[in-house]
């Protein structure tokens, strides 16, 4: 059942400033609206609830690329299409790029944004790993100023994050940290290409000595939210990578995933292949 479009209004406001006091005016009515590639799938099945939105696709504010010695800063209106083929992006973050480059089809590349990504709250969407592995952070931003939170944390629940009404996301910022790192990306699903993952890894270590000196881990699509693995981390690091430490690995991150049976997959088959996709990353840290 198509929704009833009479039903639903959408402004455009003429800057940031504009939409942050539209915003504050009615806390909780009026919601941003970028790239449209999730809502409107929602829109076109009868099944999008909210009914007011406001336009913020041109916001120049919400916009661009920053490059300093220490961080890449993006707008939260970045599309995969131009993550893919920013330089820096590709040489220091290809994790990212990687999870861009298989989001979706060439036309949401084109549409789909990294902050409407973030907000969309999704435990299976393919760029937060990445991003976690980065330790991102993200400015938050409402009519009463602005914060910086580390994303790892933004999202408390299935579907929930810590974005209030009246705020909206508007930067991400990347430590310049891991290009020397070994990096690992690897998305299953149905078939290679525009299928919503059934799992999905990043991993990033550096390796000094044959040892893991230090690591980040990140899943989606195994709990509520996307995962940040922490306690095989910590068992990994001043490891060597073989399979000495394979199976305590293994074990470790079956404890702290939590996946379901739905209607991409089974909670079986999710923790057999991130077993398996551990391996694999533990196989390119060992070279």
């Amino acid at each position: 059942m198509r929704a009833y479009l009479p039903a639903y209004e959408m402004e455009t406001p003429r800057d940031l400033e504009a939409a942050l006091g539209r915003m504050a005016s009615e806390p909780g009515v009026w919601r941003p609206f970028a790239g449209g590639t999730d809502l409107m799938v929602l829109l076109e099945a009868g099944k999008l609830p909210h009914q007011k939105f406001l336009n913020i696709w041109n916001l120049a504010e919400l916009r661009g690329m920053e490059v300093s010695s220490e961080h890449v800063t993006l707008g939260a209106l970045t599309t995969y299409t131009e993550v893919q083929r920013n330089k820096t992006l590709l040489r220091e973050f290809p994790l990212l790029c990687r999870a861009a480059a298989e989001t979706g089809s060439v036309a949401t590349q084109n549409r789909g944004t990294l902050g409407g990504n973030i907000a969309n709250a999704s435990p299976a969407a393919d760029s937060p790993p990445a991003l976690i592995v980065y330790d991102a952070e993200i400015e938050i931003v409402s009519a009463g100023g602005s914060r910086w939170v580390h994303y790892a944390s933004f999202h408390t629940e299935y579907k929930k994050m810590n974005l209030h009404a009246g705020e909206l996301i508007r930067r991400i910022r990347l430590l310049r940290t891991h290009a020397q790192w070994k990096q690992y990306f690897r998305k299953v699903g149905t078939r290679r290409a525009q299928a919503i993952s059934k799992i999905c890894f990043a991993g990033a270590a550096r390796v000094e000595a044959g040892r893991i000196a230090d690591v980040r881990i990140a899943l989606g699509s195994v709990a509520p939210t996307v995962l940040h693995a922490v306690r095989v981390e910590e068992l990994l690091r001043g490891q060597r990578p073989g399979s000495a430490v394979l199976q305590a690995a293994q074990d470790a991150l079956n404890a702290e995933i939590a996946p379901i049976d739905d209607m991409r997959s089974t909670a079986p088959y999710r923790r057999n292949v991130a077993r398996n996709l551990l391996a694999e990353f533990l196989e390119v840290l060992a070279g």
